[in-house]
């Protein structure tokens, strides 16, 4: 299976982080090497941590790793060019094998039985959540009878065959969607084949809490469908009796539907500036036989619009894509969760409901929070916090990775 995109690629991925050639003396598996300068128990471990790899490594090897000591550390995936040199997968002994994914896998997978076997109502949800099921560049979520991977490293990519036949000897499943982000695949240096992917129609029926929803799994953003928001849908839907709801981000609608639907809203509104959302949107609360007005326009440039005309809501729910992908973008993404939050407090009715999300891992649930905070005094109200939450059980969190909790949504009452 090739990996890799032309001959200068494979040239640079010789070029090793550090400077130290020579082997742990005790080093006779059949894996590549790696030794560290500094040991951590997160399962990334950057280049500036390495303080020397085997000549033979290669970019997605899987490799013994030995800290300062000459003790062996544990295994993970290679990446000589990537500022995450070794995705760790296991600690000690273990090697990382068809046993080990077997073994891996059918951990995650029995947990998420033990969630849904009694929901007869619902059948999406997460199989594998990467580095809170301790596999590193790896999403799987089931979409009914099918099965969406979403890589995040070539690694990963490596093992798709033995993981496509172990998720099928797990859960009786043998249809596919294999995807990556454009980005991903670059900065890794690998290209998703296109026959890794059944062939799924253009939009596929799912259930959730008893809705029908339309996924694209192909040309959706992520694997189609936002399973995390699961316990927050049913949760406004619980607190949206009666109210004129705005859904900011709606995406295909999930938060409004569930409102209008389960929880006997008035009337709801729903914006996203993706046209193609917009219209599965509409094809969703058709689904459903429900009235929600969709709206094809910016954000930003909607609230402003909201706010000039004085146009206020009961509840506003603001759900945006990811604005911090990385450090680097923490300062520019917080001004426009910032902006988005000041904007969307306004167009709130006094005792009124915000539910104000981030799925940027890269912004603490405490940085959020403040961000929330200061934009209420810009928009000169003040917010009674009722309640934060994440993402569901099956969106599990390891406490070496806190990362892996990149779901924040605050529920506040806007004064």
């Amino acid at each position: 299976m090739p990996a890799c995109r032309g001959k200068d690629s494979q040239m640079r991925d010789h070029a090793q982080p550090a400077v130290s050639t020579a082997p742990p003396p005790q080093h006779t598996g059949p894996h590549p090497w790696v030794r560290l300068r500094s040991a951590s128990s997160h399962p990334f471990i950057y280049k500036r941590m390495l303080a020397g790899a085997d000549p033979a490594a290669r970019s997605g090897d899987v490799v013994a790793v030995y800290d300062r000591q000459d003790r062996l550390f544990g295994h993970g995936l290679y990446h000589a060019r990537s500022q995450i040199a070794v995705r760790m997968l296991s600690h000690g002994p273990r090697p990382i094998d068809e046993s080990f994914f077997r073994e891996r896998l059918g951990q995650a997978i029995a947990w998420r039985e033990r969630l849904f076997r009694n929901d007869d109502k619902t059948n999406v949800y997460r199989l594998v959540h990467a580095e809170g099921d301790g596999l590193s560049g790896l999403i799987v979520e089931r979409y009914a009878e099918w099965i969406a991977i979403e890589l995040f490293s070539l690694g990963m990519y490596r093992q798709i065959e033995l993981i496509r036949q172990v998720l099928t000897e797990l859960t009786g499943i043998n249809r596919f969607v294999v995807r990556a982000d454009d980005r991903v695949e670059q900065m890794e240096g690998f290209h998703v084949a296109p026959e890794l992917s059944d062939a799924v129609p253009p939009t596929l029926e799912i259930a959730e809490s008893g809705l029908r929803f339309r996924v694209d799994l192909r040309g959706g953003h992520k694997t189609g469908f936002f399973a995390d928001q699961r316990e927050n849908r049913r949760r406004l839907a619980s607190l949206a009796s009666g109210a004129d709801l705005l859904d900011v981000c709606c995406y295909t609608g999930g938060f409004g539907l569930y409102a209008k639907t389960l929880g006997a809203a008035n009337a709801v509104t729903g914006v996203d500036l993706d046209e193609n959302a917009v219209e599965l949107a509409k094809r969703n609360a058709k689904l459903n036989q429900q009235r929600i007005k969709y709206v094809h326009a910016d954000a930003f440039s909607y609230l402003r619009q909201m706010q000039t005309s004085g146009h206020r809501y009961d509840v506003v729910v603001l759900d945006p894509p990811k604005f911090v992908s990385n450090r680097d973008e923490f300062a520019d993404g917080a001004r426009k969760y910032g902006d988005l939050n000041t904007l969307g407090m306004t167009v709130v009715k006094p005792g009124g409901l915000l539910v104000t999300c981030s799925c940027s891992g890269s912004v603490s649930r405490l940085a959020f929070l403040d961000i929330v905070k200061a934009s209420a005094n810009r928009a000169g109200r003040s917010l009674q916090i009722v309640d934060q939450t994440g993402a569901g059980p099956d969106h599990p969190v390891m406490a070496n990775c806190p990362e892996s909790e990149y779901l924040k949504v605050v529920w506040a009452r806007v004064m």
